[in-house]
């Protein structure tokens, strides 16, 4: 056991200063012997003018023992051209920073070699990455060495030596280490550093993405990162015109933006109660009748979106298209703006009843939450259009129901939790209550609106973030914290998107998207 084995130890992780130059070069000059040892003191200085934030050191009981140095760049300038170590540090004048850089860029990193063995690497490099994610960076990038493959040049390309250390064949003292350090392969750079015979003058560009970095927001409209979501769960009751319909429609609205809410979701064929002004006899015709108030009601929620300030899911209502009859969800931004999206799925009964025919066409919604995806009611018991959501980038997924058993919403209910799961994302569902007497093919309804989560120690343990009481007219609101997401896509104790076998199974969508 050496003298530093035997010591108490004090570690302290803090900035560099100029008076530490001393313990830095004792340090670079053991870990460089043969190339070229420290740097000059004018050096070691630029970096801590220019970059202060950037220069990180362990310190032991007064001592420096280990250091990170790094300077800020342009991500995509370094990424897309060749360059070499020199590039970088520019002869020791550390010309290459970039102070508006977008990425923090590796210049150095290493431990007295007294101190191996104590994992103070990983505390730099997860200082590092505490420090890309506290200056909003996108990702930190550094040429590494891999010194091992100097024993195998003549035997093996770095590609294939690279494939073997990442295969955990072969263990390269650099290399393994940061990958095992979450940072992955950007490509191989020749004559990164020349004299650096150990790696045969190699370099491997590496990366570390920051999954909260966030693009630069307008002063005003960015998109938010803690979007505050109201689901309502609406009681069927007769109405006699339209307008009484819609006065009980912005009832809700009202309330829900009066909590400072992002987005309102309502419940699927949410103008039913108007059925009961209209032939009984004849479901499908009273269906088709029903359709002739969607452009006013779909005009409706678009202005009530724009004077309260909230993004509007309609729920669904019937549309009569070239002569067949659709069952389709507006999303209606504040924007101003709205779009579409039609049930792909028609059931047994829809279809017998109502004469309702299936769209063909799945949309993603660009909104100030982020992208969201919309599936009426039975399209969320077909895991495969979620999934083709979330690989176009959704976080919320809206869920617009009607069931008139309990049996049936628990279809939905346990479809829309396996979605959330799977696609680890955002899933809220929306259904109505209470019956409609005297209109036919609507019977008694069975509800209890919900937001689900992901199952993972960030959400709650049983993945349910809120859900309203069975049966009975209510609001919901929940906020969602979008960075979660990000955090458990990268970092989760599993990663369905990430692990998916793509060169096994894929889901191909066969019509032409718009």
């Amino acid at each position: 056991m050496n003298d530093t084995e035997q010591q108490e130890h004090k570690f302290i992780l803090r900035g560099l200063k100029d008076k530490d130059y001393a313990d830095i070069k004792r340090i670079m000059d053991r870990v460089y012997k043969g190339m070229g040892g420290a740097w000059e003191p004018e050096e070691f200085g630029a970096l801590i003018k220019q970059f202060p934030e950037g220069q990180i050191c362990i310190e032991d009981n007064g001592k420096v023992v280990g250091a990170a140095l790094a300077i800020l760049v342009n991500a995509e300038a370094f990424e897309n051209r060749r360059h070499t170590y020199e590039d970088v540090v520019k002869g020791g004048e550390m010309s290459a920073h970039e102070p508006e850089g977008d990425a923090l860029y590796g210049v150095d990193i290493f431990v007295d070699p007294d101190y191996r063995g104590l994992r103070l690497g990983r505390r730099l490099y997860d200082a590092r990455k505490e420090l890309c994610e506290t200056l909003n960076l996108k990702s930190i990038i550094f040429g590494g060495r891999i010194p091992g493959y100097g024993k195998h040049s003549h035997d093996m390309t770095p590609a294939a030596y690279i494939q073997k250390v990442k295969d955990n064949e072969i263990y390269d003292p650099v290399l393994s280490f940061q990958l095992l350090n979450d940072f992955h392969i950007k490509k191989i750079m020749k004559n990164y550093i020349p004299e650096d015979a150990q790696s045969d003058s190699y370099g491997v560009l590496m990366e570390w993405n920051n999954i909260y970095y966030e693009k630069k927001q307008k002063l005003f409209g960015g998109r938010k990162s803690y979007p505050r979501i109201g689901v309502v769960q609406w009681q069927m009751r007769p109405f006699d015109k339209v307008e009484d319909f819609l006065h009980q429609a912005e009832f809700f609205v009202d309330a829900v933006a009066g909590y400072n809410s992002d987005i309102v979701l309502f419940p699927e064929l949410v103008n039913a109660p108007l059925l009961k002004n209209f032939n009984q006899e004849n479901p499908a015709e009273a269906m088709r009748s029903l359709s002739e108030y969607t452009e006013e009601i779909r005009m409706a929620f678009v202005n009530m979106a724009i004077t309260y300030n909230i993004n509007i899911v309609t729920g669904s209502m019937p549309e009569l298209r070239d002569d067949f009859l659709y069952n389709v969800a507006f999303v209606c931004r504040r924007d101003g703006t709205w779009d579409a999206q039609y049930k792909l799925h028609i059931t047994p009964d829809e279809s017998q009843y109502w004469g309702l025919k299936g769209g063909d066409q799945l949309k993603i919604f660009d909104t100030d939450l982020g992208k969201i995806g919309v599936l009426i009611c039975y399209d969320v018991e077909f895991p495969e259009l979620s999934r083709n959501l979330a690989d176009k980038g959704m976080t919320l997924l809206l869920v617009p129901f009607l069931t008139d058993t309990k049996n049936a919403y628990l279809r939905v209910r346990r479809c829309a939790q396996a979605r959330a799961i799977e696609n680890e994302c955002y899933v809220a569902i929306s259904g109505s209550v209470g019956n409609l007497p005297k209109v036919e093919n609507m019977d008694i309804q069975y509800s209890q609106s919900a937001v689900f989560t992901p199952s993972d120690f960030a959400f709650p343990h049983d993945a349910i973030a809120a859900e309203a009481t069975p049966n009975t007219e209510m609001t919901l609101m929940v906020d969602l914290d979008l960075d979660l997401l990000k955090e458990l896509r990268q970092q989760g104790s599993v990663r369905n998107l990430q692990s998916r076998r793509n060169e096994l199974y894929e889901v191909v969508w066969k019509m032409t998207e718009e």
